[in-house]
């Protein structure tokens, strides 16, 4: 199976399913020296685990992980760092009844049509679980970044409410990043997440889900990273994105909102910062311009869909292709976004981590 690994100088590779004996992840390119150890590790899967909140799964894992090699005493040594996530609440039974039918909104068919064979319990491979190994490797990531004074931060910014108008999207108005982690939707507005748990709530109880929009900035990122042609920053970040189970969309800086603009409205004009160095007066672009990072934010939005395991009964057909009528039962999540919000900040440090090395030997 292709496809496992992203980045050239930074590269991770992820391993494992969802309902298999454990999942983890390689990392490859980090350099020696690194402060980095379990804890640090582990804070960022905490953030991702199931069974934190209401509006997650309530499949109970510890997601406690153990490095395997690549770290001694406390630093990187330069060698692979392989990483390790044991699986302790995995129930397959509650698969096994639907093991021959196609879930709607799953990966279930195109596997068979790809391999034909696949996982059932959980979706194997193509489980959110295995995103575990992206945000331990993004932790790393995150550290390197900070050696050379660059952020992460991600939030859920929207959240809708199933009724396919895009006016009843539910928008953060206010932005409080001291806010964050205070809520369980990780939304910067307080007012606004106490709105968005109680759909979530009521999606639940109709045995449904909701999808939304996780934004996902990265602040001191120097000008010169991506490269110009086919690696352009965005495209990478796009790639990194578009990996992640649910996500349906990506759009930088203004996004789809360019298309009613004029060139006019939406250039950014360049100015001399107080700092002495050059910038520009709006950040419309994104922090991105010819694939090449500009020094200013950079800014990306995700749209996720609904999480498709929901507990109604659903129309479908076998792997013989008879009709067939599905109900998807076990432990999901209502919706993805608080439980996205690690996940697109661990792309998007790996991706930039990546590209920071790269960068590293592009000139003299």
């Amino acid at each position: 199976m292709a496809g496992n690994s992203i980045g050239q100088a930074f590269r991770l590779t992820t391993w494992g399913e969802s309902h298999g004996p454990a999942v983890g992840c390689t990392v490859d390119g980090c350099p020696s020296g690194l402060a980095i150890g379990e804890a640090d590790i582990q804070r960022a899967l905490d953030r991702r685990r199931v069974g934190q909140s209401k509006v997650s799964s309530a499949r109970q894992e510890p997601d406690r992980v153990q490095i395997l090699s690549g770290v001694f005493e406390g630093h990187t040594t330069g060698a692979p760092i392989a990483m390790v996530v044991y699986n302790t609440d995995a129930k397959s039974s509650h698969y096994e009844p639907i093991k021959d039918l196609y879930r709607p909104g799953h990966a279930d068919y195109s596997w068979d049509a790809k391999y034909g064979f696949r996982d059932w319990r959980g979706g194997g491979r193509s489980s959110a679980r295995e995103t575990i190994g992206r945000v331990a490797g993004g932790a790393i990531a995150q550290a390197l970044l900070a050696t050379a004074d660059m952020q992460i931060l991600a939030y859920t910014l929207a959240l809708g409410n199933g009724s396919g108008v895009t006016g009843d999207i539910l928008f953060a108005e206010n932005f409080d990043e001291a806010e964050i982690e205070r809520n369980i939707m990780r939304c910067p507005d307080a007012a606004v997440a106490e709105q968005m748990v109680e759909r979530v709530e009521a999606a639940r109880r109709s045995l449904d889900s909701l999808g939304g929009i996780v934004e996902v900035r990265a602040r001191g990122v120097p000008p010169g990273l991506g490269e110009p042609v086919f690696d352009k920053l965005q495209a990478d970040i796009g790639k990194a994105m578009f990996s992640i189970p649910a996500i349906k969309g990506v759009e930088f800086g203004e996004g789809f909102g360019v298309a009613a603009l004029r060139g006019s409205e939406n250039n950014d004009p360049f100015v001399r910062r107080p700092d002495g160095g050059v910038g520009t007066a709006s950040n419309r672009h994104g922090g991105i311009l010819g694939g090449i990072s500009t020094g200013e934010e950079i800014i990306v939005r995700l749209a996720a869909k609904p999480p498709a395991s929901i507990a109604q009964p659903q129309s479908t057909v076998d792997r013989d292709g008879n009709p067939a009528e599905i109900t998807v039962h076990g432990r999901h999540d209502p919706t993805v976004l608080p439980r996205l919000v690690p996940i697109a900040e661990a792309m998007l440090a790996l991706t930039l981590a990546d590209h920071l090395l790269r960068q590293r030997m592009a000139r003299v």
